[in-house]
């Protein structure tokens, strides 16, 4: 089965509909699949939910997908950073569903080992549960949490084999595995490729059966925000 595709538009050939749930892997700017992103936005594709950490800042990751209004929902833990979203959210253009990092996250876990819902101490007690169903185990309150299974997941790693198995790097590795894992059909992009059997099999950290397209490519390396020492004087 041929999962190596020469681009990040025909990797995304045939999965991509308006109104559709995309997982979206990365964290702050760390292991964003920014070229199937840049794909995105040139398929038009509209009314897109998107369940992810963040949504980039203003001109990269899916801070772009903002600009270009075809994000209806966010599902994210954390949405600072971004100006537009900001604007968009509070001038009621954009719908959110607030997660914990922790909920956001064993939510696409969850939706990738068919879970379908889970109890959390999480959020008990604020805005976070109402709504939801509360259950009490060993005399304290759990809130029901859904699993989230997307129609599409776009993942980035730094190395991959042929058959999808792969490798992330530090940060990069906190959202992209689950968010690969719960997608109906997960396309990957890496930085370099690899034939099977050059992975140590105890270093893959997301096996290639949850993998169905990859692509390869240049990537920009950002930083939210630099912070350095002043030079000290001569």
């Amino acid at each position: 089965m041929k999962k190596v595709y020469g681009s990040a538009s025909e990797a995304l050939d045939g999965l991509l509909s308006d109104g559709m749930l995309i997982a979206a892997g990365g964290f702050g700017l760390c292991g964003i699949p920014e070229l199937l992103i840049d794909a995105i936005v040139a398929s038009g594709v509209k009314n897109l939910t998107v369940a992810s950490n963040n949504a980039g800042v203003d001109d990269f990751g899916l801070g772009k997908l903002l600009a270009t209004r075809q994000i209806k929902k966010m599902m994210s833990s954390y949405v600072g950073e971004n100006a537009e979203f900001m604007r968009q959210y509070l001038s009621g253009e954009l719908e959110l569903e607030f997660n914990p990092q922790g909920t956001l996250a064993e939510r696409m876990r969850a939706g990738g080992a068919g879970i379908p819902g889970f109890y959390t101490q999480t959020g008990v007690g604020t805005q976070i549960a109402e709504g939801k169903e509360v259950k009490v185990f060993n005399g304290k309150e759990y809130i029901l949490e859904e699993g989230i299974f997307a129609d599409l997941a776009i993942v980035k790693a730094w190395k991959a084999d042929t058959t999808g198995n792969c490798v992330f790097r530090k940060t990069a590795r906190n959202f992209n595995p689950p968010a690969a894992m719960c997608g109906k059909v997960c396309v990957l992009e890496v930085e370099e490729i690899v034939e099977p059997g050059a992975l140590d099999p105890d270093h893959i950290h997301l096996p290639g059966i949850y993998v169905h397209r990859i692509i390869k490519g240049e990537h920009e390396k950002r930083i939210e925000q630099r912070t350095v020492r002043k030079r000290e004087e001569a």
